[in-house]
């Protein structure tokens, strides 16, 4: 996992909206972030335990600029046991 956001190599992305009376800063801009709105969570590398919450037009315009990949555009799936069996064929 990495050690800080900004070193993930990619990310997996979620909408989120809180009743939670709470405020975070977003990671892209360093804005202030109220947890009453829509927003959207993004987790490192899939690190549910390093999540960090996002304004949407953040996490859109960062997806936009390629700062922000997907596991899938990082890493490819692999092929599954299927296709496997039928490559050995």
């Amino acid at each position: 996992m990495p050690r800080r956001f900004a070193d993930a190599r990619w990310f997996e992305l979620r909408r989120a909206a809180n009743r939670k009376p709470a405020t975070y800063r977003c990671p892209l801009c360093g804005e202030l972030l109220p947890a009453l709105g829509e927003h959207m969570l993004l987790f490192p590398e899939g690190d549910h335990g390093a999540r960090r919450h996002a304004h949407s037009e953040c996490v859109l315009a960062a997806r936009r600029a390629g700062r922000l990949p997907l596991r899938a555009e990082v890493e490819p799936r692999r092929p599954g046991p299927l296709a496997r069996l039928l490559r050995r064929g």
